[in-house]
């Protein structure tokens, strides 16, 4: 799909965050893995979600749709089959987070990967998993990965500066095994926020694993259902609108953000602060304005995800931004640090790509021209923020990227009065 946006007019109104994928990751494993069934207040999905219920469904979990709601019928040994075929599609959530629990289940299974997922970091997971019980395999050209065996308990060291998704699938299956494990990290550990989602959702199933300084001890645990659990707002796709709130908004407000979240990219409020940009907050409402913005320097290595959309905020305020602390990146649905530059730079920004981030040269106003998603739901919405500051139409192509966490994004926009239009 192609989109084009017109600039022209102003952004103006109010949007209801989307539900959080990487809340609704968790919840739906530890509800798929309770000891009755629970309810789930998850209002929209997206492919990712799409990929954990489809896996989960594999593993013997059932979720019927009720409203905006899943009756969530757990996991049971006689609904599962002897081999599990899971379809992961892109999501590297679904994927890290159930091969370990695949493996504490003690199922056969294989996940199927697309996309650029068979080349993202999996290696140091799958050397735990291999030295407690399980044998796997990566098939680079069927863009497979399979895992057979009985996961044990023990001792698991892990680099804290590859994947938090790691510690998470592991926190997810050491409960269900018979004895104490350890989890270790090796070296400093980057998006810690996203570990801190994790142990709430497993908190909510009354699964607490024991925290340490260097990791956690884990414990038998089962998990218990709480009856009903809600999945949170987004942050992280509550950003791009109010970035584009910042540059060319009469004010942006969306509404459905929990201020004290343990997601990490609720940072974003004091990212935009540093630049200048106003934010008004009332209850979960959270409002963008432009205002005297300035550049500065972004350390990114706990808010990986925002980089596009704050690239792309700085692309259009006068002077240099640094962002630092993002070479992970380079191993997303795209090169992020490659496509970002790539794309700002075609609407006439002037980005450099260095060995862990972005410098970026920021200009009023931007061109505009046509740009390519590059297949990555991010760089897509990083494109439609920069169109705000264009003088000139900006063409997406391949622009359905959003669908894999975001599918109403460019209703929405449409929503807040820009001229949107799409084309097959």
């Amino acid at each position: 799909m192609t989109v084009t946006i017109t600039p022209g007019v102003p952004l103006t109104g109010t949007l209801d965050a989307i539900p959080s994928k990487s809340a609704a990751h968790r919840l739906m494993i530890c509800a798929a893995l309770a000891d009755g069934p629970t309810i789930i207040t998850c209002p929209r999905r997206s492919q990712d979600i799409d990929a954990t219920l489809r896996c989960l469904t594999g593993l013997g979990a059932s979720f019927q749709p009720q409203g905006k709601e899943y009756l969530v019928t757990p996991a049971a040994q006689e609904t599962r089959a002897d081999h599990c075929l899971l379809d992961c599609g892109e999501s590297g959530s679904t994927l890290r987070f159930l091969l370990p629990v695949a493996g504490a289940l003690g199922v056969d299974a294989t996940f199927q990967l697309a996309g650029r997922l068979a080349q993202r970091p999996m290696g140091p997971l799958l050397e735990q998993l291999e030295a407690h019980g399980c044998q796997t395999y990566l098939d680079q050209e069927k863009k497979t990965l399979s895992i057979s065996g009985q996961l044990t308990p023990g001792a698991y060291r892990l680099p804290g500066d590859v994947s938090s998704q790691f510690f998470t699938g592991l926190l997810f299956a050491l409960p269900l095994l018979g004895e104490e494990s350890i989890l270790e990290i090796e070296g400093e550990l980057e998006s810690a926020s996203y570990l801190q989602l994790t142990i709430q959702a497993l908190a909510a199933f009354g699964v607490t694993p024991e925290r340490m300084e260097t990791g956690w001890i884990v414990r038998p645990q089962a998990y218990r259902t709480p009856s009903r659990a809600i999945v949170e707002g987004d942050w992280s796709n509550a950003a791009p609108w109010l970035c584009m709130g910042a540059i060319d908004g009469d004010s942006v407000t969306v509404k459905g953000l929990d201020p004290d979240s343990q997601q990490g990219d609720r940072a974003v409020c004091r990212v935009l602060g540093e630049m200048g940009v106003p934010i008004h907050h009332t209850a979960d409402r959270y409002t963008s304005h432009p205002g005297r913005l300035h550049p500065t320097t972004i350390d990114a290595r706990d808010i990986p995800d925002l980089v596009p959309v704050l690239a792309a905020l700085a692309a259009s305020i006068p002077g240099t931004t640094i962002i630092t602390g993002a070479a992970r990146l380079r191993l997303k649905e795209s090169d992020r640090l490659a496509t970002t530059a790539a794309t700002l730079n075609a609407l006439g920004g002037q980005v450099e790509v260095t060995d862990d981030g972005l410098i970026l040269q920021g200009k009023a106003r931007l061109l505009g021209g046509t740009v390519d998603a590059a297949g990555d739901h991010r760089i897509a919405m990083a494109a439609a923020v920069a169109a705000c500051a264009c003088s000139e139409p900006v063409v997406i192509t391949g622009a359905q990227a959003v669908e894999k966490s975001y599918p109403t994004f460019w209703h929405d926009l449409r929503a807040l009065g820009k001229p949107v239009e799409e084309a097959p």
